[in-house]
């Protein structure tokens, strides 16, 4: 196997352990989103942001932990993973709207949606930003 292949077969791995990183949170997401929305009766949109934000917290634990094993410390990788979460959050809110409220699809389904189209802007972000590793200068 030539070293590009590695490399591709590593990343591909990397990526897998963040989806799999990511349905832990999405799963922490989901259950406070209904829990809000089915039993509190909050509007599905409020519901989402706060699921949004339970998911952000257990995905940057797990995420620094598992997926990345960021040596970057804390004061550094959390204000970047914010930014990028922070970032997700506008495109959810954005997009939980759009489907909601415009589509008027039934909320559960636009939060699927909103999530798979948004697995790739989190992979990505914390990659090449967040926990990169660092190069050394000389």
């Amino acid at each position: 196997m030539s070293d590009q292949d590695q490399s591709n077969a590593s990343h591909f791995a990397r990526f897998l352990r963040f989806a799999a990183v990511g349905a832990v949170g999405t799963a922490a997401h989901y259950t406070l989103l209904l829990a809000l929305v089915e039993g509190a009766h909050v509007d599905p949109i409020a519901g989402s942001v706060a699921g949004f934000l339970l998911g952000a917290l257990v995905n940057y634990t797990l995420n620094r932990t598992l997926v990345f094993r960021s040596d970057r410390a804390h004061v550094e990788a959390l204000p970047r993973f914010l930014a990028v979460a922070g970032m997700g959050l506008c495109w959810n809110a954005l997009l939980m709207y759009l489907l909601v409220d415009w589509l008027h699809l039934y909320y559960f389904l636009a939060q699927m949606l909103t999530t798979a189209i948004l697995l790739c802007w989190h992979y990505v972000g914390n990659a090449v930003w967040t926990f990169r590793k660092r190069i050394a200068h000389d």
